[in-house]
C-alpha cells in the first residue's frame, strides 16, 4: 500500500511561518491535494494553515517562479497545468542540460560523488519499498541532482532545478503504479552502475531512457 508523508505528520516544522508555508504548499501540489488548475484564494490558505496571508502571498509569488503556479490578473493564482506538448518540452530541455552536465561531471569522476549517487539510489529503494511515494519523488531528485552538481556549474543546476519544480505535481503520477517505482529502481542501479565504471555515453543513454519512459507512461494522463 502506498502513503503520503507530511512534515507536520512528522512534528517537523520550519522555524518560520514563510518557510513553513512555502514547504507545505510545495507538499501539497507534489501529493495532488492541490492539482493543476486549481485556483489558491489565499484566505482558504491561510486559514488551512493557520498563518496570516502574508507569508502565503510570500509563498505564493516564490511558486510563481518555480513554474508551480501562475498568476492570471484580476483571476489571481491557480496551480500550473502542463499539456503534453509544455512536458516534452521540459523533457527535452532537460535531456539537453542534463546531457552536458553528465559529461562535465565525468571528465573528472570523484569518488564521493559515487558514493552520494548509490546513497541516494539506496533512499530511494527504501521509500519505494515502504510505499512513502512522497519520499521517494524527494528521494529521486536528489539522485539525479548528485549528478547535476557534481558538474559544478552552478547556472545549469538553477535552471534544470526550475525546469523540475514545473513538472513535480506530474512524478507522483508515475510513482503511483508498482511497475514504474521497479523499473525505476532499476534504472537508477543501471546508471550507478554506469558512473562507477566511467561509461560516459552508456549513463547519458540511460537517462534519455529514464526520461522517454516517464513521458510515454504520463501521455496518457495529459491533454
Amino acid at each position: 500500500m502506498t502513503r503520503l508523508t507530511s512534515s507536520s505528520a512528522t512534528g517537523t516544522r520550519p522555524s518560520t511561518a514563510p518557510e513553513f508555508v512555502l514547504k507545505e504548499l510545495r507538499r501539497l501540489i507534489v501529493v495532488g491535494d492541490l492539482v493543476p488548475g486549481q485556483p489558491l484564494r489565499q484566505d482558504t490558505l491561510a486559514e488551512r494553515l493557520g498563518v496570516s496571508r502574508v507569508p502565503v502571498r510570500e509563498a505564493l509569488n516564490t511558486l510563481e517562479s518555480e513554474g508551480r503556479v501562475v498568476h492570471e490578473p484580476h483571476r489571481g493564482y491557480r496551480v500550473a497545468r502542463l499539456s503534453l506538448a509544455d512536458l516534452l518540452e521540459v523533457y527535452r530541455i532537460r535531456q539537453l542540460l542534463e546531457t552536458e552536465a553528465v559529461r562535465t561531471a565525468m571528465a573528472n569522476p570523484r569518488s564521493e560523488v559515487l558514493n552520494e549517487f548509490r546513497e541516494a539510489a539506496r533512499a530511494v529503494e527504501r521509500a519505494s519499498n515502504g510505499g512513502d511515494l512522497l519520499a521517494m519523488t524527494e528521494a529521486n531528485r536528489r539522485f539525479h541532482f548528485v549528478l547535476v552538481a557534481a558538474a559544478g556549474l552552478p547556472r545549469l543546476e538553477r535552471i534544470v532545478g526550475a525546469l523540475w519544480d514545473s513538472t513535480e505535481a506530474y512524478r507522483l503520477l508515475y510513482y503511483e503504479t508498482p511497475s514504474n517505482r521497479q523499473r525505476v529502481e532499476q534504472e537508477h542501479a543501471q546508471m550507478v552502475e554506469a558512473f562507477a565504471a566511467g561509461e560516459t555515453d552508456r549513463l547519458i543513454g540511460l537517462l534519455d531512457d529514464h526520461r522517454r519512459h516517464a513521458t510515454n507512461a504520463l501521455k496518457a494522463l495529459l491533454p
